[in-house]
C-alpha cells in the first residue's frame, strides 16, 4: 500500500514545477547575483522576478521583502534586528507564549540582554486576547511579536485586530505567518502587519530560503554582516536557486489557493469527525472554527503521541505529535500546557496536516487503521482509564462522540 504523508505542517513537498525552475539556476544560469557580466545579470533577473513573485503574494512591494535562509533566520532578524535599530526609543517586546520556539528562544535570548519581555497568555482554545495586547503595551514598547497560526494547534490569532492596536500606539508589530503563507489570502496593509517571517518549504517550495517582508520606512538592524547584500541587511551570496524555487512556489500558490483551501478544509473537517467519532477520549485542540485548512489536531487520552506516531508509521503513514521541530523531545508541548492541559494529557498529543496531495480515500485510510492502534496501546498503557473523561481541562472542547462545528 502507498504510503500516507500527513504532515504538511513540518515540511511540504517540493512541487515539480517548482524544482524544475530551480534546475535552471543550477545547470544554465550559475551566476553570481553582484556580477556585472551576463551570467550575474541573469542571476539578479531571476532573483528580482522571485522578489516580485513573494512580494504579490503578500501585497507588498518588491523592496519590502528580504531573503533568508528561512523563516528562523526571519523570525530572529524581527526581533533583534528592530531591538537594535530601536534601542534608543525602548527596551520592551510582547509576544505570547504559544509562539514557535524561534520566536520564544530569540526573546529569551534577548532578555539576558536587558531587553524586557511580556509573554501574554492564551485561552483554551489557543488565543490572544487583542485587549490584553493593548494593555501590555507601554511607552517603552519597540515590538509586539504575535504569529498568525500555530504550528501545533493550528488557531488564528485575530492579527488584524492586533496590528489595528499596534498601529494605533505607534509600536511596531510583526506576525511569523510561516503556516500561513501560501495557504491563506494575505496582504499585509489590510494585517497592518511592520514584518512578516515565510518560509519556502512550507508552501512545496525548497529547503534553506525565507523571506522577511519589512514596511518600507521600518529600520531593522542587519544579523549577518559583510557585502551589504538585500538592502544592506542581511548579507551573503544570495541563494538564487533558493530564491527562485520560493517565487515559483509563491505564484503557484497565490493561482491555486481557492482550490487548495477547499480541498484541505474538506479533508480536515472529514478527519476531525471521523476521529471524535471513533475513538472515544479523544478531544480536538485549538480553536473549532478559526483554525489552519489543513490542521487537525488532537490530545489522545491514556497514550503517549510518541506510540501512536511509531505505529502508524509501521502502517506507513507519517504524522506529528506537536511541533516538528521538538518531536524528538519527550516533554509536553509547551503549546498545550499554555492551553491549560494536564501533562499526561499534553503527551497524548497528535497533529494531523494534510496537503495539495492528499485524498479522502487516504484520511478514510487512516481513520480504518487509528482505532485499532488506539486501543491496542490502550490495553497496555500504565495509566488507567477509569479516569472519567469529565475531567478534560476546557468543556468548550468536545470529546469522544460529541458533536463538532466546523
Amino acid at each position: 500500500m502507498e504510503p500516507i504523508y500527513f504532515d504538511h505542517a513540518a515540511t511540504t513537498p517540493p512541487r515539480p514545477e517548482v524544482v524544475e525552475a530551480m534546475l535552471t539556476y543550477y545547470r544554465e544560469h550559475w551566476g553570481n547575483p553582484s556580477s556585472l557580466h551576463w551570467s550575474g545579470r541573469a542571476a539578479r533577473e531571476a532573483m528580482d522576478r522571485g522578489r516580485e513573485q513573494v512580494a504579490a503574494l503578500l501585497g507588498a512591494l518588491p523592496e519590502e521583502i528580504v531573503f533568508t535562509g528561512s523563516g528562523t533566520e526571519a523570525d530572529n532578524q524581527a526581533l533583534i534586528g528592530i531591538s537594535i535599530a530601536h534601542e534608543k526609543k525602548g527596551d520592551h517586546i510582547v509576544t505570547s507564549t504559544i509562539e514557535h520556539h524561534a520566536i520564544l528562544h530569540t526573546a529569551q535570548f534577548l532578555e539576558k540582554r536587558g531587553i524586557k519581555v511580556t509573554y501574554l497568555p492564551v485561552d483554551s482554545s489557543g488565543m490572544v486576547d487583542p485587549d490584553a495586547v493593548r494593555k501590555a503595551i507601554t511607552d517603552k514598547t519597540i515590538l509586539v511579536s504575535i504569529m498568525h497560526a500555530n504550528n501545533e494547534i493550528g488557531s488564528l490569532q485575530p492579527v488584524r485586530d492586533i496590528g489595528t492596536i499596534c498601529r494605533e500606539r505607534e509600536v511596531l508589530f510583526h506576525t511569523d505567518a510561516v503556516q500561513t503563507v501560501g495557504h491563506l489570502p494575505i496582504n499585509v496593509r489590510e494585517m497592518n502587519a511592520d514584518l512578516l517571517s515565510l518560509s519556502a518549504h512550507k508552501l512545496y517550495g525548497p529547503k534553506g530560503v525565507g523571506a522577511l517582508f519589512v514596511r518600507k520606512g521600518v529600520r531593522v538592524s542587519p544579523l549577518i554582516h559583510g557585502g551589504g547584500h538585500e538592502r544592506g541587511r542581511r548579507s551573503s551570496t544570495e541563494n538564487v536557486p533558493g530564491i527562485v524555487g520560493l517565487g515559483e512556489a509563491a505564484r503557484l500558490a497565490a493561482e491555486d489557493m481557492e482550490w487548495e483551501l477547499q480541498h484541505n478544509s474538506g479533508l480536515r473537517d472529514r478527519l476531525i469527525e471521523g476521529l471524535l467519532d471513533r475513538v472515544p477520549d479523544s478531544m480536538l485542540t485549538g480553536h473549532p472554527t478559526q483554525r489552519l485548512p489543513n490542521n487537525a489536531s488532537f490530545c489522545i487520552r491514556y497514550i503517549e503521541g510518541e506510540s501512536m506516531l511509531l505505529n502508524l508509521d509501521f502502517e506507513g503513514i507519517a504524522v506529528s505529535s506537536g511541533s516538528a521541530c521538538t518531536s524528538g523531545s519527550l516533554e509536553a508541548s509547551h503549546v498545550l500546557l499554555a492551553i491549560g492541559l494536564a501533562h499526561d494529557v499534553a503527551h497524548g498529543s497528535l497533529r494531523i496536516s494534510v496537503g495539495r496531495g492528499n485524498t479522502v480515500e487516504e484520511v478514510d485510510r487512516f481513520l480504518e487503521v487509528f482505532p485499532p492502534i488506539v486501543e491496542k496501546l490502550r490495553s497496555m498503557s500504565p495509566i488507567s482509564a477509569a479516569q472519567s473523561a469529565d475531567d478534560w481541562p476546557g468543556t468548550e472542547h468536545a470529546h469522544g462522540s460529541e458533536q463538532h462545528e466546523h
